[in-house]
């Protein structure tokens, strides 16, 4: 709409004046632009009403009958911090703005006035709560090792991956993100949303395993001042704060028959209603879920809506575990080495072919993520040059693979990591074979061997003896 509220939730204005044909010829320029606007002739009624409404911005006269504008907006404050204020008078002065800014306005404006100007402050303010909404979010719900959790990977199993995230991100498709603790949910969602056209809206991630079940349905949808006891002020919910972005609901599974039916009408219908409110808020971000759990079966048991089910597995991305694919597990190892390194400010080269032959041979029940706290703890203990043994915790070092599945593919994934890590010893050497060998802690004969078999020589550089 031309000049108007840029929101697909309208924000919510409350006009407080005393002049009646000003007040409402503001709220009818104001509603043509897509703004949803209340009234209020006295300072009185505007303060019980902002407690009613609950507005994003106040639009307040200083000079009125009865209570003063500068009354009105310490109520405000008090009772809705969230609020936005907005002091508009005829009678404008320094010393008038300076004790405005000072009990909360956001902002001061001189009539007359253009709509246009008011429109401007309205939508910077918008902005800003936005900004500030989305912040305290991610301060509070973000995983703090998320990031930490690669998507590192050569083989077929993250390759298919990979084919997958390209082809449904640039839809507009909900996706299930299904596959075990620790595999990288979180991190395959966010891939979708960076290559979407949605990248530069927020990216909303809320666990829903980790929120106490009575209050889920306040975090998806928020809830109106008063909704319920301990609801001391407005809040805004996931749905919303995710508005123009994406919604990533973690552990969908986790969440309550009841709710789910509240959740399947706000992904069908478009439009989730606060608790408190009956009005409707329509809202355009995208859906992805995850689950660790078999939600077919779930369905069958009855601990899931089988609706609920179709809606949300319209897309779904399957990840491996790290036993399905332990080709990918030298790519790791490397990924983690150099990311501790960078983080405790070590040097750490690399780890040793007995730790790489242990750490294949490992079942790993806890995927990605346990092996990363193995690193780490590793980077911690290591006193040398390289990881041992010696720095893995003892389960780890016991072979616990099954019978048979130590094969070429065990062989292969070792090579692979021995060509990639000998290959980077000779490029941190300048070519300088002696001291690779020395690094490396074998003799030059050795080295040159090992490039033989590994096919390290330049192919335009015939190999010379060591």
């Amino acid at each position: 709409m031309e000049g108007g509220c840029n929101e697909a939730v309208a924000a919510k204005i409350l006009i407080i004046d005393d002049e009646d044909l000003f007040r409402e010829d503001l709220a009818s320029l104001l509603s043509v632009r897509g703004y949803e606007c209340e009234t209020a002739s006295t300072g009185e009624e505007g303060s019980a009403l902002a407690t009613e409404y609950g507005p994003d911005v106040v639009l307040c006269d200083i000079v009125m009958p009865g209570k003063s504008g500068i009354e009105i907006l310490g109520e405000i404050m008090s009772n809705s911090p969230e609020t936005c204020v907005v002091m508009i008078t005829a009678y404008g002065t320094l010393e008038t703005a300076v004790q405005a800014f000072r009990r909360g306005a956001v902002d001061y404006i001189n009539k007359p006035l253009l709509v246009e100007d008011v429109v401007q402050k309205i939508e910077r303010i918008m902005n800003y709560r936005r900004l500030i909404q989305e912040v305290k979010f991610l301060r509070r719900e973000v995983s703090p090792d998320v990031q930490s959790l690669p998507m590192v990977g050569k083989s077929r199993a993250m390759e298919d991956v990979f084919k997958l995230i390209a082809r449904v991100a640039p839809t507009k498709s909900t996706v299930l993100i299904s596959g075990e603790s620790g595999t990288g949910k979180e991190l395959v969602a966010r891939a979708i949303h960076q290559a979407s056209n949605r990248s530069e809206g927020p990216f909303v991630a809320i666990n829903c395993a980790g929120v106490a079940e009575q209050l889920l349905e306040s975090e998806f949808f928020g809830h109106v001042r008063g909704a319920f006891t301990g609801a001391v002020k407005k809040k805004i919910g996931f749905f919303e704060l995710a508005d123009g972005g994406t919604l990533f609901l973690d552990e969908i599974s986790e969440v309550s028959l009841k709710l789910q039916s509240k959740l399947l009408r706000a992904l069908e219908e478009r439009e989730f209603i606060r608790v408190g409110e009956t009005r409707p808020i329509p809202f355009t971000a995208r859906i992805i879920t995850s689950t660790n759990r078999n939600l077919q079966q779930q369905v069958e048991d009855g601990l899931f809506r089988k609706d609920l089910w179709f809606r949300i597995a319209v897309f779904e991305v399957h990840l491996p575990l790290l036993r399905e694919r332990r080709s990918d597990i030298p790519l790791l190892v490397d990924h983690f080495v150099k990311k501790f390194n960078r983080e405790m400010k070590r040097k750490i080269i690399g780890v040793e072919n007995k730790v790489i032959r242990r750490l294949l041979l490992h079942s790993w029940p806890g995927n990605v993520r346990e092996l990363r706290n193995i690193m780490e703890r590793a980077m911690i203990l290591t006193d040398g040059d390289y990881i041992t043994s010696v720095d893995l915790p003892v389960e780890t070092m016991a072979a616990s693979v099954e019978a048979g599945h130590e094969s070429d593919g065990l062989r292969e994934a070792v090579q692979a990591y021995e060509r990639e890590h000998i290959r980077r010893v000779l490029q941190s050497t300048g070519g300088n074979k002696e001291e690779a060998a020395r690094r490396l802690r074998i003799d030059s004969s050795t080295l040159y061997r090992k490039m033989v078999k590994l096919s390290l020589f330049d192919q335009d550089q015939p190999p010379v003896s060591a």
